[in-house]
């Protein structure tokens, strides 16, 4: 190996070098973060670029931002202040907005699911009473009784008018004719 070529390090001995596991690096990768160049034998093989790259990541995870974070300020450049490396304004602002957008986008989601839970929670509490009945009948218990207790049970609520009747949803009311049935 001459000089000139760049040493390249296994997932392991990268994974080493930076005191992280190997599967670390890998998880990166398949979020998108680092793309490691490939032995003839499809090993995975990272540089001294790869290497500060992930630094760079591990540096930010550990400060606290989430990897949607990290992948946004991974997509705008350092620039050299002060000895150290310190993004630009501009690229603050760049990080901010894409950020900010991806908090606006997560609110819309929140609110979304909140509509749907509110709707679920709603259906939810309509099929309760009938699967409560459905039960107790299937366990031997009385229809008449049980449908007597639905009734008074609706009136305490106020949901019942005087002219409509529990039935038994497989029974026909009494005097009605059902089509294809006979009373």
């Amino acid at each position: 190996m001459s000089k000139d070529s760049p040493t390249l390090l296994t997932v392991r001995d990268a994974a080493e070098r930076l005191g992280v596991t190997p599967r670390t690096l890998k998880y990166y990768e398949e979020r998108g973060l680092v793309s490691p160049t490939r032995s003839e034998g499809r090993y995975r093989l990272y540089d001294e670029d790869d290497l500060k790259r992930f630094g760079r990541i591990l540096r930010l995870r550990s400060l606290g931002f989430s990897l949607h974070s990290v992948t946004e300020m991974l997509k705008r450049p350092l620039e050299s202040v002060d000895g150290g490396h310190r993004y630009s304004t501009e690229s603050l602002q760049q990080i901010h907005d894409a950020i900010e957008q991806q908090v606006a986008a997560l609110d819309a989601r929140i609110e979304s699911v909140r509509r749907e839970l509110k709707e679920a929670q709603k259906l939810r509490a309509e099929l309760s009473p009938d699967l409560d009945y459905l039960k107790r009948r299937l366990a031997g218990e009385n229809a008449e009784a049980l449908l007597e207790q639905r009734r008074n049970a609706r009136a305490k609520a106020g949901n019942a008018t005087p002219s409509k009747q529990a039935t038994e949803p497989d029974a026909p009311t009494p005097g009605v004719s059902t089509p294809g049935k006979s009373s």
